[in-house]
């Protein structure tokens, strides 16, 4: 049994140092989606002013994507080796990131020859994101300690929060840049900002005290309400209306005071993370330090009755009698130590019994971050649904759960799983019901 518990706590150990590493992948792609974040609103304004603003802030901004794309190549790379324990799962997001990040050289040069878009380029910086953030949300997933597991959760859906702030900040930038107002993307920027408050509202939930507070405050500086005023302008303009070109600068420096305060908590949360595994990781190494040297106790102080045995077999003549069980107990004779009645295997029992009640309380605390994962996952693949089967946008997807779950008394989550689960006739007939009206 001895072998057993110490296996298992040897397993828990490698599981936290793996995990540690992860974190600091995961720390790397956070690192990378923030410069990504920051290229594609400077692309934006570049592209949309017909290269006339923004050059240098575009250079210096791929330049410091460019840096840590090598470092994150070297990360994705090291999870090759066996001892990391990489899934293939994880390992097969990791290819689809990696060639992602090689496609970026060429989205950067038809930026430069001015070949694409303002839009395209955002779409294109977008999926690369995506990618990235999946990435983040695997790991989390894949996450066994609860306390770790909760901070992931919280640090999926504030990087989640942050790069629909991000794609608002390029979204509105290209509009003020332009110089007039578009009805589709000025209701992209209405279903960004409804994104963040769903991301960041998940965030404050699985976030310490201090973070939480710390983003609330944030709330109420005056560039919060600079940001404010300038989205009002965006989102009342009628469509065609002419916008002032010079307040994109204005605009980007209000979005960006906003996404940098993210990402400062963001490096916070990084750095609670990093400092929950290891103290994880040093409690799990005095864990088998003291479980291996309860088994080295264990064997240096065997059961009275395999001593005698010993002795019986190792004396030539034998004199001191063949060793035996009592068969009835007096007021005299003792019982040979057993399982039952052995101090030292009575110690072993209790920390298998200790271990295994923490093993489940873990479970437990892990359903909870699991369940938002879970919920996240679902409630995108349903809106993925609506949006491909009835050609709805992402948000009138949403917008279509939400109401079901309205109208039926249901639990969002609930619609999310029935939608999944409907035939594509269904489908079929409610587009067809669509088209006629």
């Amino acid at each position: 049994m001895s072998q057993f518990v110490l296996r298992a706590r040897q397993l828990e150990l490698e599981a936290l140092q793996q995990l540690a590493v992860r974190i600091d992948l995961v720390d790397l792609v956070g690192q990378l989606i923030h410069a990504l974040q920051h290229e594609r609103g400077a692309t934006s304004i570049y592209l949309a002013s017909s290269g006339e603003r923004f050059v240098p802030e575009r250079q210096a901004a791929m330049s410091a994507s460019q840096q840590i794309e090598q470092a994150l190549h070297a990360g994705l790379a090291a999870q090759l080796l066996p001892e990391q324990g990489a899934s293939a799962k994880m390992l097969s997001l990791m290819a689809w990131v990696a060639l992602d990040l090689d496609a970026l050289a060429d989205l950067r040069s038809r930026v430069a020859q001015r070949s694409c878009s303002a839009h395209d380029a955002v779409v294109a910086f977008s999926g690369v994101i995506a990618g990235l953030l999946e990435l983040i949300v695997l790991v989390a997933d894949a996450a066994s300690n609860p306390a770790i597991s909760r901070l992931l959760v919280a640090f999926v859906h504030l990087v989640q929060g942050k790069e629909a702030a991000g794609q608002e900040r390029a979204v509105g930038a290209q509009l003020f840049a332009s110089g007039q107002c578009d009805a589709a993307e000025q209701q992209r920027v209405v279903q960004l900002i409804e994104a963040q408050e769903r991301g960041l509202s998940v965030f404050e939930e699985f976030a310490d005290t201090a973070l939480k507070e710390r983003w609330q405050r944030y709330q109420l500086v005056p560039n919060m309400a600079q940001l404010e005023r300038l989205r009002r302008t965006l989102c009342v303009t009628r469509d065609g209306a002419a916008l002032d070109p010079s307040m994109s600068e204005n605009w980007f420096a209000a979005a960006t005071a906003r996404i940098t305060e993210m990402w400062q908590i963001q490096s916070e949360l990084v750095a609670c993370l990093s400092g929950a595994c290891a103290t994880q990781i040093e409690q799990a190494k005095q864990s088998l330090q003291d479980s291996e040297s309860l088994v080295t106790q264990l064997k240096a102080n065997p059961p009275q009755h395999a001593l005698a045995v010993a002795r019986f077999f190792q004396t030539k003549s034998g004199q001191q009698g063949v060793p035996a069980l009592p068969l009835k107990l007096d007021s005299e004779a003792k019982p040979a130590p057993s399982a039952a009645t052995d101090p030292s295997m009575h110690v072993l029992l209790d920390v298998l019994k200790t271990q295994s009640a923490r093993l489940a309380s873990m479970e437990v605390e892990l359903e909870s971050a699991r369940r938002a994962l879970h919920e996240r996952k679902l409630i995108e693949r349903a809106k993925g649904v609506l949006m491909a089967r009835l050609g709805l946008t992402e948000d009138a997807a949403f917008r279509a759960l939400q109401k079901a779950s309205m109208d039926h008394n249901r639990k969002l989550l609930d619609v999310a799983q029935a939608t999944l689960s409907l035939p594509d006739v269904v489908f079929g007939e409610r587009a067809g019901d669509a088209t006629k009206r």
